[in-house]
């Protein structure tokens, strides 16, 4: 993204409503799945191997569906750059936040699958007390880099450890009492993985969730942030128990099946646009060919 490019996305945050930015990103989506022909293979391969109950135009619709809810989510972005406190707490709801509190300086990981609107879901969670943690990967595009830095980081509420850095200032946060806003649910490659059914397909899926939570005594508090009645909620699910077991194998699987559950309550705002099937069992063709 050019400089130019971010100047008109501040232009249309300074001219629309939040509702009006919705709208407009609705139709930038519908209008991608036409243009973007590599990345609307993507999805409908995605969609056609986890929905074998959805016939083609099923699936069609649908995909167009995600398609709209990336461009909404996309747009609405620009609160979470330039909008203020109150801006950011009127478009992102909280629920649940009592399974939250309840764990508040204790060990926690928020696990946060990957749904459309995850971003904005963890710019409204920097409001809340204490830091949250989470690891950052840079973007390749310098511009959408820094903002996205910014983003998340600019109600001094948040702390991010990159990845290049490893695992051990992650530990030392969680075991400090500080929340870990943890996304482990994409492709990832082999390495710390281990292939579990995702929608009844084999998925590499690292097993960092029960790694990290055996490692610091954490517990397992789901969060997901979801586009529901002209808003953003971010919803906080009750504690994991038993976790982790003695079957990190089970742990993972557990997750994926967690996840699953929850893309199915809202399918078309499930990150589809990822490679979630990469990464194949060996002597196993690509899925994406």
């Amino acid at each position: 993204m050019s400089r130019l490019g971010i100047a008109l996305l501040w232009l249309l945050w300074r001219l629309l409503s939040a509702r009006a930015l919705a709208r407009l990103g609705e139709g930038l989506g519908a209008l991608l799945y036409v243009l973007v022909a590599s990345r609307r293979r993507v999805v409908l391969t995605n969609l056609g191997l986890c929905f074998l109950e959805l016939d083609a135009a099923e699936r069609e619709r649908l995909a167009k569906a995600h398609f709209r809810a990336v461009g909404r989510a996309s747009l609405l972005e620009t609160v979470s750059w330039w909008g203020s406190r109150a801006e950011v707490e009127k478009l992102v709801h909280i629920e649940g936040q009592e399974h939250y509190d309840a764990l508040v300086g204790k060990p926690l990981i928020l696990l946060a699958p990957h749904f459309v609107g995850l971003n904005l879901g963890g710019v409204r969670l920097s409001l809340l007390p204490p830091i949250l943690v989470s690891m950052y990967s840079p973007i390749k595009n310098p511009h959408l880099d820094r903002l996205m830095l910014h983003a998340r980081t600019r109600f001094g509420g948040s702390e991010l450890i990159s990845r290049r850095d490893g695992i051990k200032p992650v530990l030392r946060a969680i075991k400090k009492g500080l929340p870990f806003y943890y996304l482990p649910d994409m492709d990832f490659g082999a390495r710390d993985a281990v292939f579990v059914p995702f929608f009844g397909v084999p998925a590499a899926t690292i097993t960092g969730l029960a790694r990290l939570a055996k490692a610091t005594g954490a517990t397992v508090v789901p969060c997901i942030t979801r586009w529901q009645d002209g808003g953003y909620v971010t919803r906080f699910y009750p504690a994991w128990t038993d976790f982790p077991s003695a079957d990190v194998s089970a742990d993972t699987r557990r997750m994926n099946a967690f996840i699953e559950d929850r893309i199915r309550e809202r399918p078309e705002q499930y990150f589809w646009l990822h490679r979630r099937f990469k990464t194949r069992p060996e002597g196993e063709s690509g899925l994406y060919d």
